[in-house]
């Protein structure tokens, strides 16, 4: 698991690693302004709690300056929620004014599987910046977000394994007029993502995102149902990007998303990890490539079905 698919930079900004209380500071540290702090205490048994990092961090660093904290493991991630992180940022925020972007849990495997990192409710980070432009959490177990509004969020991200059916409708009763990036990790009912289509239905419409260019609805085990919904989604016609990753993507899905609305006016169509035939997949490429459309769809990204007694398997790329 990593920030993005380049995990140096994060919000436009190279990531900086701000040390660890038992870690000396033999380079002289970058201007506050040039870099995505990444602040973390060691996720097991550590001796520093989270909260102590981030006031070691706000004396050694111009923080009127910050435009972008990456919030790393916290102890104890699989007891612990995020909530005196998030005290600890919003206590803060007079003293951050250029804050504009927020990575909530960026936290790896090793320190955490991502369906066991205790979240908590992260819209107070929302209404303590409301400058703020970016903001993505990974994690979802004791993850809410009540429905709210901002002005200023531009893009918004949830990874996991299993995306609670609150969280998504809370998104989808959000007022967030400026949102162009929409990035949600539906994941499995076995991890805790228990949203229907219909839960989807906001997002489909796209009335309440009149900004959004670039929707992710992906890592489902719905994906097909997903796909034969965006046939005649109202939201794609004014899409740029469409991103039905990660999933669990059928040719049956696929061929419901080729004979809906047209989608030659994307500039990219991301299918990769899937269940598609070859057949299937030189079709999505042959109808869309001719028209510029960039479409993620390698062969390597098909993922072979499992059958056991009888019975036929698929994953998601991320649960667990």
């Amino acid at each position: 698991m990593t920030i993005g698919d380049d995990q140096q930079h994060w919000h436009g900004l190279p990531i900086r690693e701000f040390p660890q209380f038992d870690e000396k500071i033999t380079d002289e540290l970058p201007a506050a302004d040039s870099v995505a702090w990444r602040i973390a205490v060691n996720a097991y048994d550590g001796d520093e709690q989270w909260e102590s990092a981030f006031a070691r961090f706000t004396e050694a660093v111009d923080i009127a300056r910050v435009r972008a904290i990456i919030v790393g493991a916290w102890s104890d991630v699989y007891e612990n929620g995020p909530e005196e992180v998030i005290a600890a940022l919003a206590g803060a925020k007079e003293r951050m004014p250029a804050l504009r972007a927020l990575f909530l849990g960026d936290i790896d495997s090793e320190e955490c599987e991502i369906s066991w990192i205790k979240q908590a409710c992260v819209t107070p980070l929302l209404d303590a910046f409301p400058e703020l432009e970016e903001l993505a959490v990974r994690g979802s177990d004791g993850l809410t977000f009540p429905a709210v509004r901002h002005g200023r969020l531009r893009s918004l991200t949830f990874e996991s394994g299993g995306l609670p059916v609150g969280v998504v409708r809370g998104i989808a009763a959000s007022d967030l007029p400026a949102l162009e990036h929409l990035d949600l990790w539906l994941g499995t009912s076995e991890y805790g993502g228990d949203a229907a289509v219909t839960d989807l239905e906001p997002f489909f419409a796209g009335t309440r995102l009149p900004r959004l260019r670039y929707l992710a609805l992906r890592n489902s085990e719905i994906q097909d149902e997903i796909a034969e919904a965006m046939a005649s989604a109202p939201v794609v016609a004014r899409l740029e990007v469409l991103d039905l990753s990660m999933g669990v993507l059928t040719d049956e899905g696929a061929t419901a998303l080729l004979a809906g609305q047209p989608l030659t006016h994307l500039k990219k169509l991301d299918l990769h990890h899937n269940f598609l035939s070859e057949a299937l997949s030189a079709r999505v490429r042959e109808t869309l490539e001719p028209a510029g459309v960039e479409v993620c769809l390698d062969p390597e990204d098909a993922d072979d079905d499992e059958e056991e007694d009888g019975t036929v398997w698929r994953y998601v790329a991320v649960g667990e």
